[in-house]
């Protein structure tokens, strides 16, 4: 494709304050960045348009449907692409933000891949998000290494490495920093452009190509407009047609309606489908928030095996399946309990049980959040998957209803899962405005998912003034009761000194106007994102 060179977009920050990274943003890669800009963000501000039409639909008690003029697409017996031979075995896959030691130890940990995450586990500040491109270049050049220093311990790539996947922001996100036309540009651009840019030669060189995770999509459209910006893009850097692969994150309750119009929709480039089990709760709650006596009980009762997420898990199997991709599991959270070999035992029996459930469903691969946990979800998979991945698996015996995928939960809600819920969205949404996307809170790894999770289930609990387990009934006295109480824990845990250097007046502050907006807030990172 002919290179036309455009006017360059507007960099939204003094020279003085930020660092203008001019090995990243090149004249080229800028140029490139405003011709994805020009030709598709106007697209994208459509799609998301369409999702607010969506819930105005359900807003008034509607839930999805199968799409009927989708109907063919579903019967058809048709098939996805293929699968590049360093992604037909995911059985374990280890997920994290995009800072130097993380990516070093990500890929020496043993995994068959490892996805680079821009979006839930990285905040997205200039310095995270640029300073991230750089080290993924390192990584792709074999050239990444970390001195440590006030350690005395160097971080250096193994021999053999995970194969890299990159998750791009959703695309409901901007980025600020960056304008074109008047117009701030896109997060899912911004991180695809600069790392395709950059990379793709490389990569090819090296026998790989760029693979993606693709976040939050809640209509087959949104797909399809993945699929224009791969393939013009895969025209601009001249190599061919499917090239870029992409496995979609299914954690929307939507896009679970439309799984084989997704797959279809991305059919020279869709590799898999994973199962982002965190946001699809938050998705689930959020999506029938306005639905009368629709209450999501405890988070921690919500599990892989609560109805409606066990059906959709197994629906994403078999659809993957019959259209010959990877059906992806979840996310095991935990993190090693120190000092504490007892509790430690437990939870990596627990970890053990949801991978041998996963594999034994039908599932190729899982996610797992730490390195302490890759030998236990491997041992499941290699003992119950002695072949690369579970494709012959059809899952015929199922049959998932509509009804089924928005079964809604049995459970209560306790004073103690909305404690729970304020301190760990207070304590996740502090660590965010300091620039920490993943964060180790009470031996879970937390990222945006869970702290969508605990602001929503608090702003409908409210709303719907929910009564709890012990008969008292959930209204603005007894949120203000509790939350000011959770505020003054944290302040004595932390101490005077501490609290003067954080962030947690301005986390009070953004978690509360969540929960007490009249109006539902789509993500708090868009009312955080001003602040970092």
């Amino acid at each position: 494709m002919e290179h036309t060179h455009l006017k360059q977009p507007k960099l939204n920050f003094s020279k003085d304050v930020i660092n203008y990274y001019p090995d990243i943003l090149t004249d080229e890669a800028l140029n490139f960045l405003t011709l994805l800009h020009e030709k598709f963000n106007s697209e994208r501000l459509d799609l998301l348009n369409n999702r607010l039409e969506q819930q105005k639909l359900f807003d008034k008690g509607h839930f999805p449907e199968f799409p009927k003029e989708t109907e063919a697409i579903r019967k058809g017996e048709w098939t996805a692409g293929n699968i590049p031979h360093d992604l037909q075995d995911r059985r374990v896959e280890i997920t994290g933000p995009v800072d130097r030691k993380m990516i070093i130890n990500a890929l020496n940990s043993g995994t068959k891949t490892f996805m680079a995450d821009l979006e839930d586990s990285t905040a997205p500040s200039w310095k995270n998000t640029i300073e991230g491109q750089q080290n993924l270049i390192d990584a792709n050049d074999k050239t990444i290494s970390l001195l440590d220093s006030k350690r005395g311990k160097s971080y250096n790539l193994n021999q053999e490495t995970a194969v890299l996947m990159v998750r791009t922001r959703g695309l409901h996100l901007n980025e600020r920093h960056i304008i074109i036309n008047d117009q701030e540009s896109s997060g899912s651009l911004t991180d695809f452009g600069l790392y395709v840019f950059h990379n793709v030669k490389t990569m090819l060189e090296n026998g790989t190509a760029p693979y993606f995770y693709l976040p939050k999509l809640e209509h087959y459209l949104e797909a399809r407009w993945w699929n224009k910006v791969f393939e013009f893009a895969q025209d601009y850097l001249d190599v061919p047609v499917g090239t870029f692969k992409a496995t979609v994150l299914i954690e929307t309750i939507t896009a679970s309606f439309q799984l084989d119009e997704i797959i279809f929709e991305l059919k020279d480039h869709i590799v898999g489908l994973n199962c982002g089990r965190w946001d699809y709760i938050f998705s689930y709650i959020k999506k029938f928030r306005n639905h009368p006596n629709f209450v999501v009980p405890n988070r921690d009762q919500v599990t892989m095996t609560t109805p409606f997420m066990d059906a959709y898990s197994k629906l994403v199997i078999q659809r993957c399946h019959k259209r010959g991709i990877l059906a992806i599991g979840g996310m095991a959270a935990q993190i090693p309990i120190k000092n504490d070999e007892k509790a430690n035992t437990a939870a990596l029996e627990k970890v053990r049980q949801d991978k041998e459930r996963e594999v034994k469903n039908g599932h190729d691969g899982t996610w797992v959040a730490h390195p302490a946990l890759v030998e236990v979800a491997m041992e499941e998979f290699n003992k119950h998957m002695p072949m690369p991945n579970q494709l012959h698996i059809t899952r015929d015996d199922i049959n998932i209803t509509e009804k089924d995928l928005v079964e809604l939960p049995k459970g209560t809600v306790t004073e103690a899962g909305i404690r729970k819920n304020i301190n760990v969205g207070v304590l996740y949404t502090e660590a965010w405005l300091r620039g920490h996307g993943a964060v180790a809170l009470y031996n879970l790894m937390e990222d945006a998912a869970t702290a969508e999770i605990s602001r929503t289930q608090v702003w409908q609990w409210l709303k719907n003034e929910v009564k709890l387990e012990d008969g008292r009934k959930f209204n603005m006295e007894l949120y203000k009761d509790l939350f000011n109480d959770e505020v003054e824990k944290i302040k004595a845990e932390f101490g005077e000194e501490h609290m003067k250097n954080s962030k947690f007046e301005l986390a009070f502050n953004v978690f509360d106007e969540l929960v007490v907006s009249e109006k539902f807030v789509e993500f708090l990172t868009l009312l955080a994102y001003k602040h970092i």
